[in-house]
């Protein structure tokens, strides 16, 4: 169990960050979403260009995960429906929460209860997918 604690504290931290950011904020999101700021879109495009600059640093220095593993990205097939129907899921369920999914914790941990309901309908999308994935193109 101790071993987890770190976790525990980066995402404690994680969180804290987001909220100081104003990142869980709905009004922020509404604001995106009416393209009448750009601080989400700030954030996003810095979070991109990050994740581009940490995966290039990983690939050039052949960096590998704490167990001693190679980390491996395997290239994958793009196709325009996947994630166009994807994405309009994804915002869709983003403009009608007001909430991203990668801070429904942190919305919960702050007192926004109602983010619980998010979270166990994530959780009932996720079982769904799983019951239709062989069904569905990909």
């Amino acid at each position: 169990m101790l071993k987890f604690f770190k976790y525990l504290v980066v995402g404690i931290i994680f969180g804290i960050t987001l909220t100081k950011a104003e990142v869980i904020s709905w009004y922020r999101i509404f604001e995106m979403f009416q393209f009448d700021a750009f601080h989400m879109y700030g954030v996003i495009g810095s979070a991109v260009v990050i994740g581009i600059i940490g995966l290039q640093v990983i690939k050039y220095f052949n960096i590998k995960t704490l167990a001693g593993e190679p980390i491996h990205m395997p290239p994958k097939k793009f196709s325009w429906a996947r994630y166009t129907i994807g994405g309009l899921i994804f915002g869709f369920g983003w403009a009608l929460t007001g909430a991203c999914p990668g801070p429904l914790f942190i919305l919960v941990g702050n007192g926004v209860n109602v983010a619980i309901l998010m979270i166990l309908s994530a959780l009932l999308g996720t079982y769904c997918y799983g019951l239709l994935r062989n069904h569905l193109p990909h």
